[in-house]
């Protein structure tokens, strides 16, 4: 009987299946029986080659030493990469700006950057400053390739001996190397680029090119780069004629320049010294008798007196100044004469007013630390305070502390209302219940003011109104519900909060209306100059005139046009509403007699931050207290200490000057030049009995020959004032208070 085809055809292909399964298995297992005689075949050959005993230990330790070798070799070449990165064609010419600083009359107020001279060739320099250098940084310099194991090791015995005393393992040349390229950074890192970079630079040059070099470019303290401009700093003469006591000064220095300064701590300058000449006599460079002379009679600094304090200015100016050369406006210039806009006279009173109100008032009001920027109406940066204490902490709060601004933020939702042809200053609106999801901002008594109109709205500093404008602001461009709306208001008023001049990130957050977002002193003040300003971009500046070490006029900032950012009928309307705000509502402290003042107060939840910024048509001022660790401060508001501090500074800066009328207000009716401060802002305009400031400003551009001096004291203690707390609301009286979500 025959079977189907389907049947047949499937027998089929099952015997076939079978059959290749066979074969794999049989070609599996004749592999295997291959590859195991093919192994047995070798394993017999190499038994020529098989050692034992000690012969065995050595082969194997070579063979592991030559894996672990290549390892660490393909490891090491990785960990050089980034530092031969570091490395280009023009390593040798690169030098960091140097900057005079003059004020707004021509005087000298200050230098950053380096004092550096490598003018001097290494066969003229004093053979008691090579030999102090040496014998003190590495003694071994002229024998190791870069890095020396034998002086690290003596350094790390003498340290762990313990004494004052201690000694550095880095080599000249792993110094020069992160004096070249790399920064003081603390990290492993670091460590394992400068040692990279040492090798590098062995291989590239002579022992003398890298002495030299590092005679040149190392710190020496005082701003002054290298042994021949600190002899000149600290001396005052060229390095090839100081004395052996003189030298050892200087070579002292390379390890610590701020520390062993002896403008700074001369004590400590002279036994860094003894310790220098002792080295140079265990190094057999010279006797005990040679250094007798020196004992007996150490060096001695030439005067460096400090007269101008405005240290926080000049480091954001010299910032400044670095970023313009950075981005190709000085030319590639290095040496610069800047003349900025600083008055030393509104400087002081600052820095007093500053130190005076924490001295008088920090216990009191649980605060340590304030901040402050004046400016001119365009943007020119009169004066700046960044701290407490320059000398405790260099961070300027002014310019890199980011905080809560509180109500001082309403202004530029206000603006942006008005701006959209949505409000003015009459405008009827309701202080009522609204929420956004389940955030409802509340004023401090839980309740609510009604029917009232924007002027009072702004002066009361009430919660729910600028809640409402991002909502109408959303809702003008066809967003339908509240929610949604408010988003698209909130990113109009972000908007407007750059363009006035906000440079810091602004999160859109429910409460940002109310001041949520954190912003800085400088931009806050930047950004009311626009309403003292007539509605033009100020964006702060500290050159007016940049001049090259020829005297040629590189760079002026008066060739900058500033872009219009309000209409003028926008920068009366808040110039109207914000005056009563000093007037009628939270910042009354600070008026001045005469002058027309608009601004705005702020106090943030639990008190941690106090705002106080506020104008006239001559100056812009912003001023902050609080705590660096954002703790509570004692219910201190906008309206009380920031609010004291600015009436000082702007009372003594509005002395005998031309007095500007704000946009959109009447003309100011103190007379020019009345007296109404303790002093005269400068002690030129006190002598001359009736001489303006306006008057001293044109006399003192003739060549600076006059500097200002500013004596007083502050006003007198004044009661807190009552203002709204919580996040970001205050008030004539305290009004609200809300949760930052």
């Amino acid at each position: 009987m025959r079977l189907p085809k389907a049947t047949s055809l499937l027998t089929r292909l099952k015997r076939a299946a079978l059959g290749f399964d066979a074969w794999v298995n049989a070609s599996l297992y004749d592999s295997g029986r291959s590859t195991a005689e093919t192994y047995e075949r070798f394993e017999q050959r190499m038994q020529v080659f098989s050692v034992r005993g000690w012969k065995r230990v050595a082969l194997d330790l070579t063979s592991e030493g030559v894996t672990l070798g290549t390892g660490g070799a393909v490891l090491m070449l990785a960990l050089a990469q980034p530092a031969f990165n570091l490395t280009s064609e023009n390593w040798l010419k690169q030098q960091d700006l140097a900057v005079t600083f003059l004020d707004r009359y021509g005087v000298e107020v200050g230098r950053r950057g380096i004092k550096h001279d490598d003018s001097l060739k290494l066969d003229d320099f004093p053979d008691s400053m090579i030999k102090a250098l040496v014998s003190t940084e590495d003694r071994r310099f002229y024998e190791h390739w870069g890095i020396d194991p034998i002086g690290t090791a003596r350094a790390l015995v003498s340290n762990s001996r313990g004494g004052g005393n201690t000694q550095g393992g880095s080599s000249i040349t792993q110094q020069l190397a992160k004096n070249l390229f790399l920064t003081n950074e603390r990290s492993l890192e670091r460590k394992i680029n400068e040692a990279f970079l040492a090798l590098w630079l062995e291989s590239h040059l002579s022992k003398n090119e890298i002495l030299k070099l590092y005679l040149d470019r190392a710190y020496m303290g005082g701003g002054t780069f290298g042994a021949v401009a600190a002899a000149d700093y600290y001396f005052g003469k060229p390095l090839k004629d100081v004395s052996l006591a003189e030298a050892a000064m200087l070579a002292g220095l390379f390890k610590a320049p701020t520390k062993y300064a002896p403008h700074v701590n001369l004590p400590a300058a002279r036994a860094r010294a003894v310790d220098v000449l002792h080295n140079m006599v265990e190094a057999g460079f010279v006797t005990e008798g040679q250094i007798q002379t020196a004992l007996r009679n150490p060096a001695t600094p030439v005067t460096r007196t400090r007269d101008i304090t405005a240290d926080y200015y000049l480091d954001w100016a010299f910032g400044e100044i670095k970023g313009m050369a950075d981005s190709g406006k000085l030319r590639g210039d290095r040496v610069l004469i800047v003349k900025t806009p600083l008055d030393i006279g509104i400087q002081k009173r600052a820095d007093q007013a500053v130190e005076n109100i924490l001295r008088q008032y920090g216990d009191q009001y649980d605060v340590d630390e304030a901040a402050m920027v004046i400016l001119d109406p365009d943007g020119a940066l009169r004066a700046m305070v960044g701290g407490a204490d320059y000398g405790e902490s260099q961070f300027n709060r002014a310019t890199d502390s980011l905080r809560q601004p509180g109500s001082s933020f309403k202004p530029y939702v206000y603006a942006a209302g008005l701006a959209a042809g949505l409000y003015r200053p009459d405008t009827r609106v309701v202080d009522r219940p609204i929420c956004l999801g389940n955030w409802c901002p509340q004023n401090y008594g839980r309740s609510f003011s009604g029917a009232t109109n924007l002027t009072v709205a702004v002066a009361k500093s009430i919660n729910t109104i600028p809640i409402q404008i991002s909502v109408a602001l959303g809702k003008a461009i066809g967003i339908k519900g509240d929610f949604p709306a408010a988003k698209a208001g909130r990113a109009k008023i972000i908007d407007m909060a750059h363009r006035m001049g906000i440079t810091t990130p602004l999160t859109d957050s429910v409460s940002l209306p109310i001041g949520s977002a954190e912003v800085n002193v400088i931009d806050q003040a930047a950004a009311y100059a626009v309403f003292a300003n007539g509605g033009r971009k100020a964006k702060p500046y500290a050159a007016m005139e940049v001049k090259n070490s020829s005297g040629e006029v590189i760079y002026r900032h008066a060739d900058e046009k500033p872009e219009q950012i309000l209409s003028p009928q926008v920068v009366a309307d808040m110039n109207f509403m914000l005056n009563k705000v000093v007037e009628e509502g939270t910042g009354r402290r600070a008026q001045l007699d005469g002058i027309k003042v608009a601004g705005k107060s702020g106090t943030t939840n639990a008190y941690k931050d106090a705002w106080f910024v506020a104008y006239t048509g001559n100056y812009v001022g912003a001023v902050w207290f609080g705590n660096d660790d954002s703790t509570s401060t004692n219910k201190m508001t906008g309206g009380s200490l920031p609010a004291m501090a600015w009436h000082d500074v702007m009372e003594t800066a509005h002395q005998g000057i031309e007095l500007k009328a704000m946009p959109g207000l009447k003309e100011n009716t103190r007379p020019m030049a009345q007296a109404g401060s303790s002093s005269p802002p400068n002690a030129a305009a006190s002598a001359a009995g009736k001489l303006s400031r306006r008057s001293f400003e044109v006399i003192g551009s003739m060549n600076g020959l006059f500097r200002t001096v500013e004596a007083g004291t502050p006003a007198g203690a004044r009661a807190a004032a009552g203002e709204t707390t919580g996040a970001v609301a205050d008030g004539a009286r305290p009004v609200g208070r809300i949760g930052i979500p």
